[in-house]
């Protein structure tokens, strides 16, 4: 897909390409954000939807407690803690040399039981609905069996009959292979160049057939997408486009709203809460966005955060040609340590779903990535991969470049009662090798 001459003539209107070309961090405020009460008569998804999704886990959980050891103490839940980061928010504020009021947490998906990411969440929650759709159709189950029934050989050697496919830079492809080799499916994940080796030996020492590609993204979803058509029985999951990804992720607003009532934290009118989320193609942010909106409406204020190399979101929104156009359309190499952020072309249906939700996108490089990442060590003794560091600045991008925003918005004043959460989107399934070498690569730039 290339540029119409007509969109080609439109870029050399936005004065923000030069900035995207050049890959300067910048942050962008999204001029189409709607008042949620406005907002939410034209979304296709609604409050019901992410309540549906979380009554589908619930009654997974028992299965996931007996062949997910380490989800017993949760009961079957797969869920991260909320952490509060106070001598990272020092170091951030003395680095920046500016105040930054409020109180920093983060959310650590990156810690998540099973497949280590954000990607847990709808990538597990997808392939569970598959199974439970198939497993109902066929009379082996109902929604008031005891799903630990799954376990069973009669009903793995029925899912033996059927494959999953899907294409990722890797989280996704993990948090899917795992779960679709526990209950007994053919499995395929189609690998793009990025994706870790240590990723894909996991998933092959899982049982999974594992597909490598020398091409972006967008190829790995592409071959994926072909194959499923051609094999009977195939699942395609499709990061760009499904519905079932998206509310998966969206059941995480409703586990935040419990962990914020424990830790006694307020989300209202005065007391703002600001999120920061990294972005490849949008689903998993976009997902979590969402069910924060549904659950906090416009107290809360979410920022996605994309890689200078590869701000396929940004790009999509800023130039309201969501999927019609990529980042290497401008002479971007879609190129950059953050895995699971290498994506060059963005959701379409994340895109155009999110705009009226989505308070504004931002933009990170590669060096700053691997400083946050020595940062977070060294000062909170957490262990993230590079791409979940782009979370970490969005409350200096907020305070520094942001202050239209918090005008506009009367957030001027509320600051100092403000929560912000930076969501870690993984890091915990890492080799200590290779979080060793990030973290050398990191000092390096210090």
């Amino acid at each position: 897909m290339s540029l119409t001459t007509e969109q080609q003539a439109l870029l050399n209107t936005l004065p923000l390409i030069a900035q995207l070309q050049e890959q300067h961090e910048l942050l962008w405020l999204n001029p189409a954000l709607k008042d949620f009460g406005d907002a939410q008569g034209g979304l296709i998804l609604n409050s019901t939807d992410i309540k549906d999704a979380a009554e589908r886990l619930q009654r997974f959980a028992a299965y996931i407690a007996d062949v997910f050891p380490e989800t017993a103490e949760s009961h079957g839940l797969i869920e991260s803690p909320l952490q509060a980061i106070p001598n990272a928010q020092h170091a951030l504020s003395s680095i920046s040399a500016m105040p930054l009021p409020g109180k920093l947490w983060m959310k650590c998906d990156s810690h998540l039981p099973v497949s280590g990411s954000i990607k847990a969440r709808g990538g597990i929650y997808e392939v569970l609905k598959h199974a439970e759709t198939l497993a109902i159709t066929a009379g082996l189950l109902n929604k008031e069996s005891d799903y630990r029934v799954l376990s069973t050989p009669e009903i793995r050697d029925f899912f033996a009959r059927h494959s999953i496919i899907v294409g990722s830079t890797g989280n996704l492809g993990l948090s899917i292979g795992i779960m679709s080799a526990k209950l007994g499916f053919q499995v395929s994940v189609h690998m793009s160049a990025d994706a870790r080796q240590w990723k894909k030996d996991l998933l092959r020492s899982k049982g999974v057939t594992v597909v490598e590609h020398t091409d972006d993204y967008s190829k790995a979803v592409e071959v994926g997408r072909e194959q499923a058509i051609q094999t009977p029985g195939a699942h395609f999951i499709d990061d760009e486009n499904s519905q079932d990804l998206f509310l998966g992720y969206s059941v995480a607003a409703l586990r935040l709203q419990k962990q914020l009532d424990e830790h006694k934290i307020t989300v209202d009118e005065n007391h703002p809460l600001f999120v920061y989320l990294p972005c490849g193609v949008g689903g998993g942010p976009g997902g979590v966005a969402f069910g924060l909106k549904q659950v906090f409406g416009n107290n809360v204020h979410c920022f996605f955060a994309e890689p200078t190399q590869s701000p396929c979101m940004l790009l999509g929104m800023y130039t309201g040609l969501h999927d019609e156009i990529c980042v290497q359309d401008i002479g971007v190499d879609n190129k950059t340590c953050a895995d699971g952020l290498a994506v060059g072309r963005p959701s379409a249906f994340v895109g155009k779903f999110i705009e009226p939700l989505l308070s504004g996108i931002y933009t990170i490089n590669d060096d700053n990535m691997y400083r946050l990442l020595k940062l977070l060590k060294d000062t909170e003794q957490l262990s993230l991969e590079p791409s979940a560091l782009a979370s970490l600045p969005g409350i200096v991008n907020l305070l520094s470049n942001g202050k239209a925003y918090l005008a506009q918005h009367n957030l001027d004043n509320k600051m100092e009662s403000a929560t912000h959460i930076s969501w870690a989107t993984g890091g915990s399934m890492v080799p200590k090798e290779e979080q060793d070498r990030y973290y050398q690569t990191a000092k390096k730039l210090t």
